[in-house]
Parts: C-alpha cells; structure tokens; sequence
C-alpha cells in the first residue's frame, strides 16, 4: 500500500474536479454539489489510508513521489510527508467535507442562477475544491520551489471566495488577504533563490530539495538574512502580531465554509512553515531569532485576546481568537522542546477543529439572525438548545477545558515551554484566563438572557428592541425561523463529526502524537535542542 501515489491522487484529484465542476451545465447545481461532496470525501478517504500506510518507525518522510519538473533548475516534483505533515492532511480532509454540507444552502441561486457577488454556486464549489488541491499540495511538497508555487497558487481560490461570494466589504477584504500574503511571499522568494545559490557554491549544483538543503554549512549571517525571508511569510500567513490585520477583515467578510478552511488550515501553514523549513535549515538563526518571535508570541496572545473581548461582531471575535491561539502555537515552536513542539502541533489540529466548529455554529446563528451583532441575540438557547449546545462545547474548546481536545495540547505547550521558556510561559497562561471571558460572555450574552433581537419574535408578538438600540420587526423569514430555529438534520451531519473529534480527542489523543512526535523530535534534533525532555508517552 506504501506504494501506492496517495499525495499525488489527493492533489490530482480535486483539482480535476474543480475543472468538471466549474463545467457543469447552467442549472445543475446539485449535481456540481454532489460532485464536489463525492470528491471531498474520497481525499478523506485517501488521507486515513495514507495514515494507515505510514509507519511512524520508518523514515521520517514516506509516501512519496519524485519527478523532474525543471531539469535545468533541479526542480523536481516532490512529495513526501512526516507526521506533521500527515496530521494536517487528515485535517483538510476532515473539514473540506463538512464545509461542503455546511454551504449546501448557503448560496441559494438567484433568478439567474447566481450567488451574491454575480459568481455561479458551480464556481464556489469549484473554487473549494480547487483550494483542497493547493492545501494538500503545500503540505506534502519536499521540494522548496514546490512549496512555494503551492503557497502562493493557494491565494487565488481563497482571493476569489472572499472577494465573490463574501459580506458586505468582501473586495476590500480579499484585496487585503491577498496582497499581505502576496508581499510575504515575495520575501520568501528572494530567501528561496539565496537559498539555491547558497546550495549551488556548495555542491557544485543548485538544488531545492529539502533533505539536501538541509545538509548545508551556512554562515551565521547568511543563516538570519534566509531566516528572515521565510519567517516574514510565515509570520504573516500564521498570522503573528504585528502582521495580523488581514486576518479580522479576511475571517469576518468570508462566507462561512471559506472561513473555516481560512482560519482551520490556511494559517497553518505559517506555523508549519516554521517547524518544517526554518529550524531545520537555518538552526543557528533560529536560536538567535527565538526570544524575538516568543515576544510577538506572548504579545499575539494577551493582545488579540483584548481584542477579542471587545468586538460586537461574532465572525470578527472568532478571528481574533484564532490570533490569540496561534500566539500558543509559536510558543511552543520556539521553546525548542520535543514536548511542547508536539503539543504545537496537536493545537494546530486541534484548534482546526474547535475553531471550525466555532465559526459553524456562529455561521448558523447568522444565517437564521440575519446579523453578525451579538447584539442582536438573546435568549437563543430557550430556543435552540441543539444549536446552544454545540456553541458551548466549540467554545469550551476554544478556551481549552479539560476533557476538550484542545486542553491536552495547550497543556503540553505549556508543560514543555516552562522549563526553557519560564517567563514567557507565565505570560501566557494570561491569555488562558481572557479566553475564559470573550468566550463565555459571547455565549452569554447570545444564548441566555430575556429574548430579543428579530429572530425572537413571535408572530403575534410586538416588535423588540435588537442590538444597538434598533427596533428589529418581524419579517417573514423571521417569523418562519422560529418553526426551525433549532439545528436541522443537515446541520447535525456537519456538526455531529466536529463534537465527537472534540470529545474523542479530548479523551484518548494518543493516535495523533504517536504520529506527531517522532516529527517533531527530528525536528528539534535539527535545531540542536536536547530532545529528551521528556516525550508525551511518559
């Protein structure tokens, strides 16, 4: 089964799909749907055997495939992954499914078969389709060259889910997005070239593959001017504060799914960006730079988390939480040890996951409100208890209650940071405890409490004051909502997966760090970092 070309057939796959998508015929929406759904679920598929293939005993980069793509440059098309490398992959093939079903109503067609924005629902789903193919190429790809078209080919699907099918500022949000990543990955070209010139003074022939790269002597000073190129993308896709402020507009004008495959995957490849290429190859630069990137960690964390408490608009709240979560994540990266290098790995899963489900449920509470204010809610729950239940648990999650998934990761972030990094690590347990509050507040103040706002009100009731001090009347869709408020079967099929990850790995997250570990103590071996501090079995 090792064999068999699994990274390959997962990028290949939806990829050609999109195109059949994008061609269906006017009018066949449903089929382009059920297409598209089909296809999600066979990268899922594809992805459990490739992890069922993956021997984590074995050599640290398996499953792969290598041809030659640009002989004259030594670009070859690599593949290749790890366990880091595979658990996002489950990821992505985890949550592009659920996105599908989510958007299934979403983008109802107009008279002529349009969404908002003039753009057909077939081009929204191939669109998505389209971006499942870049993401699962960025992650597997071994060559550096490889890595970096799929970094930047993946902007365009995201540009245009954004820019045609997103709220009210969606072309300034999508120019936004795209311009940020666009300049960050320009400065990663410039390190990606010195980095073939480097390798070419030394082999006597320019090369991008990983391993080999890998293996150079570089100079201190070279190291921290390649380091730099990189770290400035990676920072800017994780995002890191101070390069964040894509991220709020980007997250609250996406249409949901989009939104959920933003923050769950796309910004994660910042953080996998720093453990897959920039402690490995620029070690030295990566201890002189670390307590730098740990201060704008800290500083992501308690800063965004701020943030957080004060916005009024769900989407934008949620966006900035994930800020916040990734400040945990390079923390845990830059403590340079194997315990919480692995924890920073599960939170990445993990925070897809709970942020997934997070932004799910606020995109059903919109989609039934007709608002983003949380303003506009109140006493939902009396009314919904489904929907208020599974809102609870993703933000249980999102502020890491034990018996959650991610507890076990922002534990061992912790655990593994405090004894390098003891300062910081005591700085962020802050953010733990503001977490506590922009959550739970939401929650509060939507799900609990005297009804109000127009998705409560009765047909015959009198009209209530909504958020803001507007006076919300009802409306026919308003009054009709309130015979479906609660979570439909569709929605529970979305839902249902995200609650039990939640749960399961909350429980029993052993399967993904047996997976993870091993990745990540080579990885720190690289850097030099005493990787015996203690493994996550113990």
């Amino acid at each position: 089964m090792s064999d068999f070309p699994f990274l390959l057939v997962m990028i290949a796959l939806p990829a050609v799909a999109a195109a059949v998508v994008a061609a269906v015929p006017r009018g066949r929406d449903l089929l382009a749907k059920q297409i598209s759904l089909g296809v999600s679920l066979g990268v899922l598929v594809l992805a459990v055997l490739a992890t069922v293939a993956f021997d984590t005993g074995g050599d640290r980069f398996q499953l792969t495939t290598s041809v030659s793509w640009i002989a004259e440059f030594g670009v070859r098309f690599a593949l290749g992954v790890d366990g880091i490398a595979l658990v996002m992959l489950l990821l992505i093939g985890v949550l592009v499914p659920l996105v599908i079903v989510a958007s299934w109503d979403d983008l109802a067609p107009g008279d002529e078969g349009s969404v908002p924005g003039g753009r057909s629902v077939r081009a929204y789903f191939a669109w998505l389709l389209l971006l499942e193919a870049m993401m699962v190429g960025v992650f597997a790809a071994t060559d550096i060259f490889l890595f970096y078209v799929f970094f930047e080919a993946m902007l365009v699907p995201m540009y245009f889910l954004i820019g045609s099918f997103g709220g009210p500022r969606r072309q300034y949000a999508a120019v936004k997005f795209f311009l940020y990543s666009l300049v960050g990955g320009l400065i990663m070209l410039a390190a990606v070239i010195g980095l073939y010139v480097v390798s070419n003074s030394q082999l006597g022939e320019g090369t991008f593959a990983f391993d080999a790269l890998r293996q150079l002597d570089i100079t201190p000073g070279v190291q921290k001017l390649l380091f730099l190129g990189f770290f400035v993308a990676f920072a800017i896709k994780a995002p890191l504060v101070p390069f964040h402020t894509w991220l709020p507009d980007s997250g609250s004008e996406a249409p949901i799914g989009s939104a959920v495959l933003l923050v769950g995957v796309l910004d994660k490849v910042g953080t996998f960006g720093f453990l897959r290429y920039c402690l490995p190859l620029f070690p030295e630069a990566s201890r002189y730079f670390a307590p730098y990137v740990l201060v704008l960690a800290v500083a992501g964390i308690l800063y965004a988390a701020l943030l957080a408490m004060g916005q009024s608009d769900m989407k934008r709240l949620v966006a900035y939480t994930s800020i916040s979560h990734f400040g945990f994540i390079a923390l845990g990266i830059f403590a340079f040890t194997t315990e919480a290098g692995t924890g920073a790995v599960l939170y990445m899963v993990n925070h897809g996951i709970a942020t997934g489900l997070l932004f799910l449920v606020v995109g059903m509470l919109i989609a039934r409100g007709g608002s983003r204010q949380i303003g506009d809610y109140g006493g939902v729950g009396a009314r919904a208890p489904l929907l208020s239940g599974a809102f609870l648990l993703a933000g249980l999650a999102s502020l890491a209650m034990p018996g959650t998934n991610s507890f076990v990761s922002e534990f061992l972030v912790l655990i593994g940071s405090f004894p390098t990094r003891p300062v910081f690590t005591i700085l962020a347990t802050v953010g733990i405890i503001l977490a506590a509050l922009y959550i739970l507040l939401m929650y509060q103040r939507t799900m609990h409490g005297p009804p109000r706002g127009p998705l409560m009100v009765e047909p015959d009731d009198e009209p209530v004051a909504a958020g803001g001090g507007a006076t919300a009347v009802a409306t026919a869709p308003a009054r009709a909502s309130l015979r479906a408020l609660d979570l439909s079967r569709r929605e529970l099929a979305v839902v249902t997966p995200l609650v039990a990850l939640i749960i399961g790995l909350g429980v029993y997250p052993q399967p993904l760090l047996s997976l993870i570990e091993p990745a990540v103590a080579a990885t720190m071996s690289d850097v030099g970092a005493d990787t015996g501090s203690g493994g996550t079995d113990r």
